[in-house]
Formats: structure tokens, C-alpha cells, sequence
């Protein structure tokens, strides 16, 4: 599973025992595999700022994983022809002990080796500073993705608009890629060529009725340059003046003429648009794949930074000063086990609050001046991390 389960307790004998216990529970039933996350000794402030953290950080923690879950997204949609490949560029490089700091690190081996970074967000900053840092990398992060993907979307949605012109039926599709500039009788002034679509079906009936569809048809004129499932399209030549009139006779005998005149200039700027779009969508590919790389990186390990802090400070409010309390990291072993998972850690944990352990088995138990609803409060400190981005 690809599920986390970043816990608190606090740090006395008592509670370092009941860990313990929870620590042999799930081993011997196979619950989760636990470990512990450590959390550097941060500057505590007074409780009031402490109070205004803990929803700061609650914000930042959903818009930190929402701008990852974008990136990754993005990432998909850069990869469009290799996306067997994409998990394994979502990676969290560096941030980890010094021997690994220049490896690739895939995002759970991150989580359950989390080491702070202390050149990037120094511990003896007070706390606000360092959730301002993290604040601040972020937003530039979401700007920086938002310009880089627009012009690449706006690329791509170019270069597909062009591609779908070469696709489809000749009732739609360009003709440029198709015809050539001998299909047609050009810089007369008197005569022109019509491209005409014809059903299957019919092309012997157009072989025998073209010439007499209407006067000034040039005898042998016609000729097949492009077929689909459905027809053919044919030139013919006749003399301008009688373009409406022919035009009229062969819509009475199910022939459509294509709107179509051969412009030399046209078709030459149409090519070089599709080659240029092609070219400059190949040139944006590898530097807005590696941007991506790198940022999702920066963004997934200041995420990982913020559920740090976050237990940091919901642990202080909830088990006092002086600051004592162990944060463990549990993987559930499968979807199924969560439930059990969830009642043994409140066996073993429903002395820090009793009223919040009663309220998970019944639900019609109110928890005087809790904001949050019951099934997110539980006796001990609880934060959760889902690295299902691609979900």
C-alpha cells in the first residue's frame, strides 16, 4: 500500500510502553510495518502562536499535496507516449542522510527514512519562519508550473488541432498533404480544376457521366489522387464559367466538390507550421520534463516537512510543555487491515482520552469545543500521507 499513518504519543514510560505494545500488536498480526519519524527539537513560541500554526499548516498541507498531485498529473500528460515511465521519474532526491544525498530515492523510501533538512529549513529558525519558507517555495513552485505548462498546453493543443486536420474523412480533413501542384491546371484564366468526392459505389457512374455533368467539362480530365473507406476524391477540369452549374449536377447525382483551390503559399505555410510546431514541441519537452523532476522533488519533500511540523505542533498542543513525545510512522500491510489497525491503536492509546476513544466506537458522542468532526480526532495525534498521486 501506498498509505501512511504519522502518529504521535507522549514521550513518558508509560507511553513509550504502550508503543511498544502497539509495536508488537501489529507486528505479531501483521497489521503494518512502523517505524520511527523524527522530528527535530523546534523553537516552541508561546500556545497562542502555536494555535495559529496549526491551521496555517493545515492549509499548506492540502495545497502542498494538491500542487504535487498537479505535477505528477502533469507529468502524465508531458509523457504522453511513455507512460509506463512516469513513476519512475516522481522521485524525492536529496534531503536524506548525507550518503544518499545524490541518489534517487523513490517517494516511500523518503517517507520511512525522513530525515529534516537543516540547511534547507534550519530548526533554530522560530517556527513561523520556517513554515514561511516552506510557504513561500511552494507558491513560487505553483507559479512557475502554471506559465511552464500553459505555453507547452498551448502548444500541444496547437499542434492537435493541426494533426486532426490531416485526420478524418475527405468530406473534412486538409487536402494540402495530399495533393500536388500537378493534380491541378494553374494560372489559367479560363479554365479550373475541382476536386470532387465520390461514393465507392459510384466510381464507375462518374467515369461515364463527368464529362457530360454540364458543357465545357475537359474530356479526360479526371483523375483518382485519394481514397478512404468511403470514396475517392477525383480532379476534374472545366472552364470557370460553368464551376456553379457543374457543381449543381453533381450534388443531383451524389458528388460533392470539395471546397478547394490549390494555393502554392498557403500549403507551404501550413507544412512549415506543422514542422515548426513539431520542433518546438520536441525543443520544450526535455526542459519542462527535468523542471518537473526537480520541482516535484522540491515539492513532495517540503510536504513531507510539513507533516512534520504539523505533528510537531498538534503533539504540543495536545500533550503539554515541556515538549516530550514520540512520533512513529505505521504502513498498513493492505486495505483490509486498516479497520483492525485502527481499533488497536485506540486499545492501546484510549487513556490519553477517553472521551475521543468512546466517540470512534459511537459516533453519537460530542466532544465539547472540538471543531474537527470525530472521525478525524483520535486519542493520539494523527496525520495520514497518500502517495496514490496518479489515483
Amino acid at each position: 500500500m501506498s498509505e501512511f499513518w504519522l502518529i504521535s504519543a507522549p514521550g513518558d514510560q508509560e507511553n513509550l510502553q504502550a508503543l511498544e505494545r502497539m509495536n508488537t500488536v501489529t507486528a505479531k498480526s501483521n497489521l503494518s510495518y512502523n517505524t520511527k519519524f523524527s522530528i527535530p527539537d523546534f523553537k516552541v513560541g508561546t500556545l497562542d502562536s502555536l494555535v495559529g500554526l496549526s491551521d496555517e499548516l493545515g492549509k499548506l498541507d492540502t495545497f502542498a499535496e494538491s500542487l504535487i498531485k498537479k505535477m505528477a498529473q502533469s507529468v502524465v500528460e508531458v509523457m504522453e507516449d511513455a507512460k509506463g515511465k512516469v513513476p519512475e521519474n516522481l522521485l524525492a532526491n536529496g534531503g536524506l542522510k548525507e550518503k544518499m544525498k545524490y541518489l534517487k530515492i523513490d517517494l516511500k523510501s523518503f517517507v520511512t527514512h525522513f530525515e529534516w533538512d537543516m540547511a534547507k529549513y534550519p530548526a533554530k529558525q522560530p517556527l513561523v519562519s520556517v513554515v514561511d519558507t516552506l510557504a513561500k517555495q511552494l507558491a513560487q513552485i505553483e507559479t512557475d508550473l502554471k506559465s511552464r505548462t500553459a505555453a507547452y498546453n498551448t502548444l500541444k493543443t496547437n499542434l492537435e488541432n493541426l494533426e486532426k486536420k490531416s485526420m478524418g474523412n475527405l468530406f473534412t480533413r486538409t487536402l494540402s498533404d495530399i495533393v500536388s501542384k500537378e493534380d491541378f491546371v494553374l494560372g489559367s484564366e479560363y479554365l479550373v480544376t475541382l476536386l470532387v468526392i465520390v461514393p465507392k459505389s459510384s466510381y464507375a457512374q462518374w467515369q461515364k457521366t463527368y464529362e457530360s455533368l454540364s458543357d465545357m467539362v475537359v474530356p479526360r480530365s479526371t483523375k483518382l489522387i485519394a481514397e478512404d473507406n468511403e470514396g475517392g476524391l477525383f480532379t476534374v477540369t472545366l472552364f470557370r464559367k460553368v464551376i456553379e452549374d457543374f457543381k449543381t449536377k453533381a450534388k443531383e447525382n451524389k458528388f460533392t466538390v470539395r471546397e478547394f483551390y490549390y494555393d502554392e503559399k498557403e500549403i507551404k505555410r501550413e507544412r512549415e507550421e506543422m514542422s515548426r510546431l513539431l520542433s518546438d514541441k520536441k525543443q520544450q519537452y526535455g526542459p519542462l520534463l527535468r523542471w518537473l523532476k526537480v520541482n516535484f522533488s522540491e515539492a513532495f519533500i517540503a510536504w513531507i516537512h510539513i507533516k512534520a511540523l504539523r505533528v510537531f505542533v498538534e503533539s504540543v498542543l495536545r500533550y503539554g510543555l515541556p515538549v516530550n513525545f514520540q512520533a512513529v510512522l505505521l504502513q498498513p500491510h493492505k486495505k483490509s487491515s486498516t479497520k483492525r489497525l485502527r481499533e488497536v491503536l485506540n486499545s492501546v492509546f484510549r487513556h490519553l482520552d477517553q472521551v475521543a476513544a468512546a466517540s470512534i466506537l459511537d459516533a453519537s458522542v460530542e466532544i465539547p469545543g472540538l471543531q474537527l468532526s470525530t472521525q478525524d480526532y483520535f486519542p493520539y495525534v494523527y496525520f495520514h500521507i497518500d502517495l496514490s498521486l496518479l489515483d
